[in-house]
């Protein structure tokens, strides 16, 4: 006990850092940080008047300080609970998979509105290959993604429909992009449009997920790993994305890609 007795000051001393440390930077450049201030002032002077023996100012300063720990919390109630529920590791993970799920979810609208209007549309879901060297030949937006924006870049009357669009972590990297065509080695590459063509030849060189909406029979289609998937339905559509781009663990990777292909080839 004594041994550890000895290291006890240390811990607390460690302990009340990261406590301080994670406040300030919690407040720090935001409107509660004046208000932190001022109270880091009124504790400077309370602990003066304490060290000088200051009867009268002690007693007001004490009084004080017991309506100020209330007005505190009713002051900092709502940077309080973001601070609190930061702390939550749970919470965390509730909101990125709801971001994820909102993500997916406006994705499907917009593809599949874009199916029903006859407007085509190619869309590349980066994956662990990273798709530069195409994007910085294209138009760079770097933007957050939205049925809005996506909807509107394939809208026929703006000059970026042409191409496709690039989403990288549910960023909107580039638009107008330009992919390679697969090769007419087969009659059946040779029934593809232009984007079915593309969609195969970005997903034989990564592995991305291509999403192709047909212009001429408004059917949704999917491309990854050289193989193409025609008149996908948004149930399906869904499944294969969350398959593919919801984090699994590692044990289960093989079962995984079992899966994944079980979906695109069904």
């Amino acid at each position: 006990m004594g041994f550890i007795g000895a290291f006890t000051p240390l811990v607390e001393i460690f302990v009340i850092t990261i406590i301080l440390n994670y406040l300030l930077s919690f407040f720090w450049n935001t409107r509660s940080m004046d208000l932190l201030i001022g109270a880091l002032a009124f504790l400077i002077i309370f602990a003066i008047t304490s060290l000088l023996h200051l009867p009268i100012l002690y007693t007001i300063m004490t009084n004080l300080a017991n309506v100020a720990a209330i007005a505190i919390l009713v002051i900092f109630q709502p940077e309080l609970r973001v601070a609190l529920s930061k702390l939550s590791l749970k919470g965390k993970r509730y909101r990125e998979v709801t971001e994820f799920d909102k993500f997916l979810d406006q994705l499907t609208n917009s593809v599949y509105r874009l199916a029903d209007k006859r407007i085509g549309a190619l869309i590349v879901l980066e994956h662990e290959d990273k798709l530069d060297e195409f994007a910085q030949k294209a138009v760079i937006l770097n933007a957050q993604f939205s049925s809005e924006l996506l909807e509107s870049i394939f809208a026929a009357s703006t000059p970026l429909h042409d191409g496709s669009v690039i989403i990288r972590d549910m960023t909107v990297v580039a638009a107008a992009v330009i992919l390679p065509l697969a090769d007419e080695a087969t009659e059946v590459m040779k029934s593809f449009g232009t984007r079915h063509r593309a969609a195969l030849g970005v997903s034989q060189l990564s592995d991305a997920l291509v999403i192709v909406v047909s212009e001429e029979s408004g059917k949704v289609s999917l491309a990854r790993e050289n193989v193409i998937t025609r008149g996908v339905k948004a149930d399906r559509f869904k499944g294969i994305i969350r398959s593919i781009f919801n984090t699994a663990p590692e044990n289960s990777s093989l079962k995984t890609k079992f899966s994944i292909r079980r979906l695109m080839g069904a």
